[in-house]
């Protein structure tokens, strides 16, 4: 694993340990619970076996014996015993629970927090069904280690239990559960390593591309049944979904395994006991016996933790490798100037810069270079008179209010979406922008007005009014550039004249910067200096230079 995945991972590890530590007195209580169940069980089977010989053998003996055997002692700590298992169970399972589901609700925030710090490539570059199998299933995968952390109290308790019990039949038969107990938990540990690892971090991987190509058909829904390509997608989900069901097997066997060296270390306790009880009433013998089959038992949690041991590692790695460490915060840049060497171009707000050129010559990763949502190239812009590659992400996009080709909306209302830009944005600043990017008599005319519900992704509006409504969202951004992407691409000749008239107007007033990238002359108009892009260098750099002017690398 790269130093960077390991750094991710070790934060991963911190947040959980906190959350540990802030559940510590739930998970205290669910493993005094485990214990207390173990113990219970090891102790009611071991007294009941006793019991019933005991019983057995006092009514072969005649009504004199059995008139004279003491049934009470026994039945009311039977009953006891019964008791404290039953509600110790109850116990466990409700604060361990409590305390993962707890400690889950508290993790997504950080997590998330942790992913929206850190490197934008990392979180932009993730599939929507592959991010969403990582907050979901990932993090449920960790609840795991929460629940199963009383896994070694109950184990250990059910050993203490049970040798203490077998001593009543001498030391050596308590020398033969505690050795078939340790080759058990031994044995079943290294099944899990072999076996049970591997086959759960598939299941985590497998699990996450299916849910991957299961998102993005589902948004693709459209062209596939349009290109008649339904049937490719469905063979591959299929196939997909039999990747998943094969680690789920392997799952599955490995589990298989380790319930057999339970049962095989369950058998030697039991020989063991027989061969060593020796001169031992049969009662004791018996009580021996079902002692040493519940001491085997009660490391049942403890084995099933080693069986789910590789998912939840899995999960810690595949969240932590989105937590590389964010970087240091720095001051803000001194001056928002912005300065490109190859072109020779200096520009300071209001100055307006048109980036032109054919599509895919570099314009957007031109852009999304200076604003650190790709890895910027050093000396390829300067920000306030600093290497852009030396300012940090926070200081660079601090500068500018962007909206992309393709605005990504919630699935809330208007208002939530557009106070994304500015969450203390009163609602006369929300209509405002809305007027300059020429949505707002659409939005009024909605019965919610600004709590209008947009659906997925902004499935309620058209594509024109998707785009407008990002134009207003970065239009509320406080910021001395306005980015805008192909601002009125798939906009009509009338709406376009609108939406231009007013972001001139706007710009008047707010006295920002202007950074355009378009095909289209009308907004190319507004613009007092032109960038032509002419396409990567081999080395990555985007070439460029000022119209009419020898393009420069």
């Amino acid at each position: 694993m790269s130093a960077p995945n390991m750094s991710g991972v070790a934060r991963l590890k911190t947040l959980i340990r906190a959350q540990e530590r802030r559940q510590g007195f739930r998970l205290l209580a669910a493993s005094v619970c485990a214990a207390l169940v173990s113990a219970a069980a090891v102790l009611l089977l071991g007294v009941s076996g006793w019991f019933i010989t005991a019983s057995a053998l006092a009514g072969l003996a005649g009504p004199l014996v059995a008139h004279s055997f003491n049934f009470m002692v026994p039945s009311a700590l039977i009953r006891f015993l019964a008791i404290v298992r039953t509600g110790s169970r109850y116990g466990e399972r409700v604060t361990g629970h409590d305390a993962a589901l707890k400690a889950l609700a508290a993790l997504r925030p950080q997590l998330f927090e942790g992913i929206a710090r850190g490197p934008a490539v990392k979180a932009l570059t993730l599939a929507g069904g592959e991010a969403s199998s990582r907050m979901v299933q990932d993090v449920d995968a960790i609840q795991n280690r929460f629940v199963r952390l009383s896994a070694p109290w109950g184990a250990a308790a059910g050993l203490i239990a049970g040798l203490g019990l077998a001593l009543l039949t001498g030391w050596t038969s308590a020398l033969a559960i505690a050795a078939a107990s340790a080759l058990g938990v031994l044995a079943a540990a290294l099944v899990g390593r072999w076996l049970a690892e591997p086959a759960g971090r598939a299941v985590q991987a497998a699990s996450g591309e299916l849910k991957t190509d299961f998102a993005a058909f589902a948004a693709a829904a459209p062209e596939l049944q349009a290109y008649g390509v339904k049937a490719w997608a469905v063979d591959r989900l299929a196939k997909r979904g039999a990747d998943l069901e094969r680690a789920t097997e392997r799952l599955a066997s490995a589990g298989g395994w380790i319930m057999l060296t339970q049962s095989v270390a369950m058998a030697l306790a039991v020989v063991g006991v027989m061969a060593t009880a020796g001169a031992a009433s049969p009662p004791l013998i018996a009580l021996a016996i079902l002692a040493a089959v519940t001491t085997v038992e009660s490391a049942g949690a403890l084995l099933t933790a080693f069986r789910h041991n590789g998912a939840v590692e899995a999960a810690v790695e595949r969240l932590g490798d989105l937590l590389e460490a964010a970087p240091a915060p720095s001051a803000p840049v001194a001056r928002p100037s912005l300065d490109l060497p190859a072109a020779e171009l200096s520009l300071i707000p209001p100055q307006r810069l048109a980036i032109t050129g054919p599509s895919g010559a570099g314009k957007t990763t031109l852009i999304e270079r200076w604003m650190h949502l790709r890895a910027p190239l050093p000396g390829e812009v300067s920000l306030g008179d600093v290497d852009a590659a030396e300012v940090s992400p926070g200081a660079a996009r601090g500068l500018f209010a962007y909206a992309p080709q393709q605005a990504v909306l919630l699935a809330g209302s208007v208002r939530e979406n557009l106070k994304l830009a500015l969450p203390g944005a009163d609602d006369e600043t929300l209509w405002a922008a809305l007027e300059d990017a020429d949505l707002a008599d659409r939005v009024r005319a909605a019965p919610a007005g600004l709590n209008a519900p947009l659906g997925e992704n902004g499935a309620r509006l058209s594509g024109g009014e998707r785009r407008r409504l990002g134009l207003a969202r970065a239009y509320l951004r406080p910021a001395p550039w306005l980015v805008l992407d192909e601002p009125t691409e798939g906009l009509d000749v009338a709406t376009e004249a609108r939406v231009l008239d007013r972001l001139a107007a706007r710009l008047e007033r707010t006295g920002q910067g202007l950074i355009l990238v378009s095909h289209r002359p009308a907004p190319l108009a507004l613009c007092d200096r032109r960038l032509a892009v002419t396409g990567l260098s081999p080395s990555g750099a985007v070439q460029m230079a000022l119209q009419g002017a020898r393009a420069a690398a």
